[in-house]
């Protein structure tokens, strides 16, 4: 099937900000209420989330298991199975030291190779949140350093298996999704198609 372009341009899109009021200034969040001109001409408010971003690590051991993590998210109320992941210290902060660093805190692995999986914004409709991710091979175990509010227990899941958990819709976490799918492609546990 061909691809159809129906617009002249990504620029006839794109909406144009007149005005940015800063209603929360928290320790990770910023709200933002923002009045925006539109392609038409006509005005429109926005809420906006701005975030330093982030970074996830999907660890393979040699033996194809994923580093896992399940750990309690407040804002769901519910304990999920995740992959490593933490915001960046600063929007300078290097992605991959911050991945290295991540995962080692989190798990205690240290990772000989790391893999970019892509870039992707978790939610893009409100938030300038970017999330960066890795696939982490060549893993050494050591000793982990959570910070004094993080809990989390670790587990090794053979990826296959987590495949079929991500499909039968067991790991709600997008950026765990993606990873796992991703990596599974790359390490030939799923077929891509053309």
């Amino acid at each position: 099937m061909k691809r159809e372009v129906l617009s002249m341009s990504d620029e006839s899109l794109r909406e144009n900000q007149v005005s940015s009021e800063l209603i929360f200034d928290g320790k990770i969040l910023h709200l933002y209420h923002d009045q925006v001109s539109l392609p038409n001409g006509e005005g429109a408010f926005r809420e906006l989330v701005r975030h330093v971003g982030a970074v996830c690590v999907l660890p393979i051991t040699d033996d194809g298991c994923a580093v896992m993590e399940r750990q309690y998210r407040y804002p769901v109320d519910r304990v999920l199975l995740e992959i490593p992941a933490g915001k960046l210290d600063s929007k300078a902060e290097d992605h991959e030291a911050a991945a290295r660093r991540e995962l080692e805190e989190e798990t205690g692995y240290r990772a000989e190779t790391l893999i970019p999986l892509g870039v992707f914004y978790p939610a893009c409709a409100y938030s300038d949140e970017t999330i960066w991710m890795y696939l982490a091979k060549g893993l050494t175990r050591g000793e982990r350093h959570l910070d004094e509010d993080e809990f989390l227990d670790v587990e090794l899941i053979p990826l296959k298996e987590l495949v079929r958990a991500v499909m039968a819709g067991e790991v709600p976490d997008a950026k765990t999704q993606i990873a796992i799918l991703k990596a599974a492609v790359h390490e030939g546990v799923l077929a891509a198609t053309d």
